[in-house]
């Protein structure tokens, strides 16, 4: 949860993007009020992506009032990734289409003026035009973290079999459990799987080989995502804040959640409960704060793998969304 993680340019507002209606549009005129259905919004996001890349906001449908926040902070199209991104992600992309709320996330890596990036997407959806974008950029990522985030898990592009799906309803319940569950450092309050791994910014956080000589963060390391949560090894976490579990697809089992991590880092160790040989872990850090987005994979009701990415940023930040009601 630690790991270190926008370039601006006033040029091309968000009424200017849609004003060029008509003969000057670059996308198809969806038909008023007509809603998207998966696969509709696996294109739209992958056209926003293209969109982003080309530094061309025509090219997708934004509404005139749109919101655009990147990072915490309120931009407009045309600025932050809209003016930095390089190229469109290729092997690490997880969607989470629900066309019941008409929002899409996605979660992959892409590249930024040439580097490789993490970058987490929310687009929401109002008769046929984009009116929330939602930009997450977990920059300076090491050759250990980009190794695995090469390619998805393959739990993340599989098709839950029918008998072990979810209602949409179920599911989201489950993705806010575990914010209940890492908030409180009680794993009991999230149905978490036995096989549940979690990987961070491309950093496997869980189920890693125990260290050779127990102590520190690793030993809390080895253990597995209900296991690790009652140790207390999170009690670094003051609070966690603008939680939105709001979008799943029950034919893959995906939930995404975004939140708002708060460190204040007055104490500079935490307590360890039940690891063999480790009776507290050292944590000589600044405050900071932490936005993040999470996927979750449900099947049976459980939770069996987790791929989040965030960046850290000053500790009691805004959200960006202060002003958006209704996000």
């Amino acid at each position: 949860m630690r790991s270190s993680y926008v370039a601006m340019l006033a040029s091309l507002g968000a009424s200017l993007a849609v004003a060029s209606a008509g003969a000057q549009q670059k996308y198809p005129t969806p038909k008023a009020g007509a809603a998207c259905d998966r696969n509709c919004l696996v294109k739209l996001l992958d056209s926003y992506l293209a969109a982003l890349v080309a530094h061309d906001a025509t090219k997708v449908p934004i509404a005139a009032n749109a919101r655009l926040v990147e990072n915490i902070t309120p931009i407009k199209p045309g600025e932050g990734l809209w003016k930095s991104a390089s190229a469109v992600p290729t092997t690490f992309k997880i969607y989470v289409p629900d066309p019941v709320s008409q929002q899409v996330g996605f979660l992959g890596v892409m590249e930024e003026s040439g580097r490789p990036v993490e970058v987490a997407v929310r687009l929401k959806l109002e008769n046929g035009r984009i009116t929330e974008m939602e930009h997450l950029v977990a920059r300076g990522l090491g050759d250990r973290n980009l190794r695995n985030l090469e390619a998805p898990r393959a739990a993340f592009t599989t098709a839950v079999p029918a008998a072990a799906r979810n209602a949409r309803d179920e599911m989201l319940k489950i993705g806010a459990s575990y914010y209940d569950a890492l908030d409180d450092n009680d794993g009991s309050k999230a149905p978490f799987a036995d096989d549940c791994v979690r990987r961070e910014n491309g950093m496997q956080t869980t189920g890693n080989p125990p260290p050779a000589t127990p102590g520190g963060i690793a030993s809390a390391g080895a253990l597995g995502c209900k296991a690790q949560l009652d140790t207390g090894t999170f009690q670094y976490i003051d609070k966690i804040d603008d939680r939105r579990v709001t979008m799943a697809d029950p034919e893959t089992g995906l939930v995404m959640g975004l939140s708002h991590f708060h460190h204040s880092m007055k104490q500079k160790f935490v307590t360890i409960k039940g690891v063999p040989g480790v009776d507290k872990i050292d944590m000589p850090f600044d405050a900071f704060d932490l936005p993040a987005a999470h996927i979750f994979k449900v099947s049976g009701g459980k939770i069996h793998e987790i791929e989040a990415m965030g960046f850290r940023t000053d500790y009691q930040s805004p959200t960006g969304w202060e002003t958006h009601a209704g996000h």
